[in-house]
């Protein structure tokens, strides 16, 4: 048997452990301290036995209690999902405009559209709807097919270029590398980006303004402001969708890039699709 290890100071057993000096005294712990542990023990072991807790082959024992946390989770989700069908069906049977009319359909509709954009537009459009080359700004005032909301709700709806829906909306411009000679594709560049206000090549605007007048201004426009009707975009707000300055925009009217959206009605329906058109509506450029 070792021999006790007595502290000359307090004169109490110590653990016989030394480091520099120091020694640790062997005092018993607290009695409130032991009895607490005790509970601890016993409040788990009853834990266990009242809710589910020990893994068995195929599932966890039940416990005596019977609950389930998955089928509480299951329940409160029945619940919401059946608060918001009451604001779904209202959405999906009135106009757009009545939802706009009625405050808290409205900001329902809001709350609806911006989860639905972060699942299924924000990788194209970001998760502030800015945009990015190839990608409208759906924050700014600049609509190819109308910022209003019914126009809105149809472009979500129906898609752009999308081969899937027979209403979807379709603009296409000629790759005009095929048309024009090389040098006019600079001109008409040239041109286009004068009408910005940008410091351009002057030699090349005025022979530039005289092929645009033959070639362009059918879709975009005498004045170079668009048109929704063939979803021709404005050339003379400074707005640039895939880029901007005279080597981009030579590079788009001799081999122009189209984008593509699909139709979105029949993957979320129309319910979802109005909160969209809400959301993207209040976002600051709607109409």
């Amino acid at each position: 048997m070792a021999d006790k290890h007595i502290d000359e100071i307090s004169g109490v057993e110590t653990t016989g452990h030394e480091w520099d000096g120091i020694r640790e005294l062997n005092n018993p712990m607290p009695r409130w301290w032991v009895w607490t542990f005790y509970a601890t023990i016993v409040w788990g072991i009853g834990y266990t036995i009242a809710y589910p807790a020990w893994p068995m082959l195929s599932e966890a024992t039940r416990g005596v209690l019977g609950y389930s946390s998955r089928a509480t989770v299951a329940t409160e989700l029945a619940d919401a999902r059946a608060v918001q069908n009451v604001y779904l069906e209202k959405i999906a049977a009135l106009p757009l405009a009545d939802i706009q009319a009625d405050k808290e359909l409205h900001q329902f509709a809001v709350a609806g559209g911006a989860s639905a954009f972060k699942v299924n537009c924000a990788q194209c459009h970001g998760s502030g709807a800015a945009g990015g080359p190839g990608f409208p700004n759906l924050n700014d005032d600049d609509w190819l097919w109308g910022g209003d909301i019914e126009s809105i709700h149809a472009t979500i709806t129906h898609g752009i270029r999308y081969d899937g829906d027979a209403d979807s909306r379709i603009s296409e411009m000629p790759a005009y590398a095929e048309i024009l000679q090389p040098n006019e594709v600079r001109e008409v560049a040239a041109y286009v980006v004068s009408l910005t206000g940008t410091p351009s090549n002057a030699d090349l605007v005025a022979p530039g303004r005289q092929v645009f007048a033959d070639n362009c201004a059918a879709c975009h426009g005498d004045d170079a402001k668009g048109s929704r009707e063939f979803g021709a975009p404005n050339l003379a707000d400074a707005i640039w969708l895939k880029g901007e300055g005279e080597t981009a925009i030579a590079r788009q009217v001799a081999q122009p890039k189209h984008g593509q959206m699909p139709g979105w009605g029949e993957r979320l329906g129309d319910a979802t699709v109005k909160q969209l058109a809400v959301y993207v509506h209040s976002l600051g450029g709607g109409e």
